[in-house]
């Protein structure tokens, strides 16, 4: 199959695309840059330069395709301010996507996330998360659309991933930890540190999206997640080891000034099951958990900083 890509040179596109090429299928890749045109031709992909904003971009390498994985997010202006113009942008694509492919019952799979949708309780795949018209619940709202368009003849799923999709290279949540621990002097966690976030590998969140373009039923969610739930305070207890740190207590008033951007998430209690993607896919995480994956050390060599 010829899959059309967003967000194909990013931290998880760029472990989907070797990931569907491997399995023998052909990858249009989107392209904001010339470097990520670069590094997508190298992977063996064809490349559609543009950004989610080109929406007749979109429409056309759609129409082009055998199916589309939606990865593309504005992560850069999400978490610095403008989290509801990020979800907005992504909206337009998805609406895009979705006329595009409208009566063709070919695949649309999404990216979503876990974070904050059954707070304090596991999560299941049948977990329905509030849509309250808050900017946060706008991404919810454009996952349930993907989902209704199981409706209008396309193959739609959503994969909600793990808060933290780790593994060497990530420059995400678990760096900027490590980050914010080696500047502060101190290896944090926020109260008790008891709050559980679901963890999964890069590589297996990756087979996770090939494997719902090619299987997933119409109208499906799947868990991109490996691990449950790990403690954030066992998370912390690691990076203090590697950096030689003490690992302290941060009273939640003082979470954002101490974690910066981060401090609105690290405290969220959102653990997560895989039990029905594991079953519906046979979806087999087999990579490193989160806490060994930072036991390897890689997460401490790179030239971090605060976001």
């Amino acid at each position: 199959m010829r899959f059309f890509v967003t967000g194909a040179s990013g931290w998880i596109g760029s472990a989907v695309v070797p990931e569907l090429i491997d399995a023998g299928h052909q990858v249009v890749g989107l392209a904001r840059s010339g470097a990520s045109a670069e590094s997508l031709t190298e992977a063996g992909a064809e490349v559609v330069r543009g950004t989610v904003d080109d929406l007749d971009v979109l429409r056309d390498a759609a129409v082009a395709s055998d199916g589309v994985i939606h990865l593309a997010f504005k992560h850069d202006i999400a978490f610095t301010g403008d989290f509801q113009g990020a979800a907005e942008a992504d909206r337009r694509a998805v609406d895009i996507f979705g006329e595009a492919l409208a009566g063709t019952d070919r695949p649309f799979v999404l990216a979503s996330g876990v974070a904050g949708l059954a707070p304090g309780r596991v999560a299941t795949e049948r977990s329905t998360p509030v849509i309250d018209g808050s900017s946060v619940s706008i991404r919810q709202a454009t996952a349930r659309k993907v989902l209704d368009l199981a409706s209008h003849g396309v193959r739609s799923s959503v994969v909600r991933l793990s808060p933290t999709c780790h593994g060497e290279g990530d420059q995400g949540f678990m760096a900027t930890l490590v980050a914010v621990a080696r500047a502060k002097g101190v290896s944090g966690y926020i109260g008790d540190g008891a709050n559980r976030w679901p963890a999964v590998h890069r590589l297996d969140a990756a087979r996770l999206f090939r494997l719902a373009a090619e299987q997933a039923p119409a109208g499906t969610v799947l868990h991109g997640v490996a691990e449950e739930g790990v403690a954030i305070r066992d998370v912390a207890e690691v990076i203090g080891r590697h950096l030689d740190v003490p690992v302290v207590s941060v009273a939640p008033d003082r979470a954002a000034e101490h974690f910066t951007w981060l401090g609105a998430f690290l405290g969220l209690d959102s653990p997560a099951s895989n039990t029905l993607t594991r079953e519906l896919l046979g979806w087999e995480p087999t990579r490193p958990g989160l806490l060994e994956d930072l036991d390897k050390g890689h997460y401490f060599h790179i030239a971090d900083t605060v976001a």
